[in-house]
């Protein structure tokens, strides 16, 4: 026994001390006038969790399935929030819309997210929405999980291990279903942790959560049975977001009644070292937590390592004819020090949209509200993204970086009118702690594109990229659709790969797919692996002629300038690589005209690039036969 409890000593403090720790920013004595003292919240005394069990190595057997489908939503939003999307849905399907042009606001930065390994993840099985999440270890390991299903795969794209939330923990005592999974890496400890739900209603809910045993899933879990209704009046547990800080692991959640009445949000505060040990696992929520969010997303360490003691957070949950707030909550400690919750509102603009129209169908898909989807922490900044309304009802992404020290905060909206942008999640894509550059991924559709999934890189000083296409959907979704309405993917996943040598992000998400004989969603997980010059077809501010197309010798581009300007003409892969600078050198104003034998090229789809020393004028697809 003597010997046991050694070992176990031993690994704690290997798995805690491995990496670099980091410490929290402090908020100024300037901004204590954001300091919102109408509410204390209040915290339980310290709970002690038993093991419940362990997940073993290998894949189980497939025992039992099981799917209870709701046509309807488990609980609807207010009714005001209701009414005001419905006006707005109206609104866009009764709008002549033309022709848009492409993400053009952003023509003055041309770097593109670039993809590496890119494959077809969990499939649709008769659940839905997918809600997407991943995490990948440094070790290369990936976890995705969407509503029903966990599986592994290694980087190259194979399928490692798949199977159903109920084989998975193959516990009798699991009588409901086990829905709404999410996962993240812990580089700190170098384990998964990963949160699912059991149950929607107070009797029978749990917030079973899961510590892998190394940092390859295969390895096994060992996983503890928290209460759903913790405060013991009715409530059952959903939305969880999860984060992790030094020392301790956090998972929040919106308490329902049973009547589906929400009740309020609450904050698991959980240490660590027990859950990854397989031991007693210690923790203490919070709750009557000031403003009453709904939705709260802690933010974890945007690189290698973690930071603590405590965890911020942040929730963004506007209310119809009442003034928006961004609420960053600082939990100051750890369970074993003095922890405080302290609450501070920033002020906001953003607005709601409708739901979103897709080609083939009258059914649209559910844009949900503006709550906070996604956040880190880094360098005394909080990063974190969610859908609001753009432009003319349709949703764009809003993407905030929250300065700590003075509770600042910059803010930066992307869409495109006439398509709507949601469901993002961000991960850091910068090369030092200092680095403020991210990548999103989110979901994109309109009336002449099928559900999709789609990637933007916004560098250190706040400039948008173009957009890339990381999966095409095939089919409009309207599986399972009440009122005109079907449930969308409702999140993407992303996880940063820590380890990399170069800045790597890997992503999920749901598109538009036939399977089942229904007209639903499977996921897709990419690697976005850098930036070059994107592919923008639609990007035109003048026109420009390329014959004659196909080339077989000599082709001809022609453009106009404003006036005289430096010039350059590029030939661009499919990737938007550059294969060859054609011309650096300046060109009067009016329409010129240059020409340029295919040369070395050999058959196959590339672009022209033209582009002045002011702006791109011109991406041109042509081929060469």
């Amino acid at each position: 026994m003597k010997t046991k409890i050694y070992l176990t000593l031993i690994f704690t403090l290997f798995v805690f001390c491995s990496y670099a720790q980091h410490s929290k920013a402090v908020v100024g004595s300037v901004v204590a006038d954001k300091l919102d003292k109408t509410i204390h919240p209040l915290k339980s005394g310290l709970q002690s969790q038993p093991l419940a069990g362990e997940v073993l190595q290998g894949q189980p057997a497939i025992l039992w399935h099981k799917q209870l489908i709701s046509l309807e939503k488990k609980h609807t939003l207010p009714p005001e929030v209701m009414a005001e999307k419905r006006r707005k849905t109206e609104e866009k399907l009764a709008r002549n819309h033309g022709i848009f042009n492409d993400e053009r606001q952003l023509k003055d930065v041309t770097d593109q997210p670039t993809i590496g390994a890119s494959f077809e993840g969990n499939w649709f099985d008769g659940t839905t929405p997918p809600d997407n999440s991943m995490a990948i270890s440094n070790g290369g390991y990936i976890v995705s999980v969407t509503n029903s299903h966990i599986e592994y795969y290694d980087v190259g794209g194979t399928l490692l291990f798949t199977s159903s939330f109920d084989d998975f923990f193959n516990d009798p005592s699991f009588t409901s279903l086990i829905y709404d999974p999410v996962v993240l890496y812990d580089s700190h400890a170098d384990r998964f942790f990963l949160v699912v739900l059991h149950g929607s209603n107070s009797s029978v809910s749990k917030v079973i959560t899961c510590f892998s045993k190394s940092n390859n899933p295969q390895d096994g879990w060992w996983f503890y049975k928290l209460t759903g209704d913790p405060l013991n009046e009715n409530n059952w547990f959903d939305y969880p977001k999860i984060g992790v800080s030094t020392n301790e692991v956090y998972v929040t959640g919106n308490l329902f009644s049973d009547n589906d009445q929400f009740s309020q949000v609450v904050l698991y505060q959980i240490t660590k070292a027990g859950g990854y040990a397989g031991g007693n696992l210690d923790w203490q929520y919070w709750y009557n937590i000031t403003e009453s969010p709904f939705t709260l997303v802690p933010a974890s360490y945007g690189l290698q390592g973690a930071y603590g003691p405590g965890i911020y957070l942040v929730s963004t949950h506007g209310t119809i004819g009442t003034s928006d707030k961004i609420r960053l909550y600082d939990l100051t400690d750890d369970i074993s020090g003095n922890p405080q919750l302290k609450a501070y509102n920033i002020d906001a603009d953003f607005n709601l949209a409708g739901d979103a129209p897709q080609p083939d169908t009258e059914i649209v898909l559910d844009n949900g509200d503006n709550r906070a989807l996604c956040a880190f922490y880094l360098e005394g900044i909080l990063q974190f993204v969610f859908h609001s309304e753009y432009e003319n009802n349709y949703n764009g992404l809003n993407y905030n970086r929250i300065t700590i020290s003075n509770l600042t905060n910059w803010n930066s909206k992307f869409g495109l009118d006439g398509y709507d942008y949601s469901y993002p999640s961000v991960a850091s894509f910068g090369t030092s702690k200092t680095d403020k550059s991210v990548m999103i991924c989110f979901l994109r559709v309109a009336e002449d594109v099928y559900p999709q999934v789609r990637v933007v890189y916004v560098n250190d000083v706040g400039a948008w990229s173009g957009s890339t296409l990381v999966k095409e959907g095939t089919t409009y979704v309207d599986v399972y659709a009440s009122d005109g309405v079907a449930r969308w993917g409702d999140y993407t996943g992303i996880s940063r790969k820590y380890n990399a040598t170069s800045p790597r992000v890997w992503l999920s998400g749901g598109f538009g797919s036939f399977r089942l004989n229904k007209h639903a969603f499977d996921t897709w997980i990419a690697e976005i692996n850098g930036v070059s010059i994107g592919i923008n077809e639609q990007a035109e501010v003048h026109p420009v002629r390329v014959y004659p197309n196909p080339v077989y010798d000599i082709m001809n581009v022609e453009f106009t300038l404003e006036g005289r300007s430096a010039i350059e003409i590029a030939v661009l892969d499919q990737q938007g690589k550059r294969v060859k600078m054609l011309l650096q050198d300046s060109a009067p104003g009016g329409k010129n005209s240059f020409s340029f034998n295919k040369g070395a090229l050999s058959s196959g789809i590339y672009f022209i690039k033209v582009s002045s020393s002011t702006n791109i004028i011109r991406y041109e697809k042509f081929i060469v036969q």
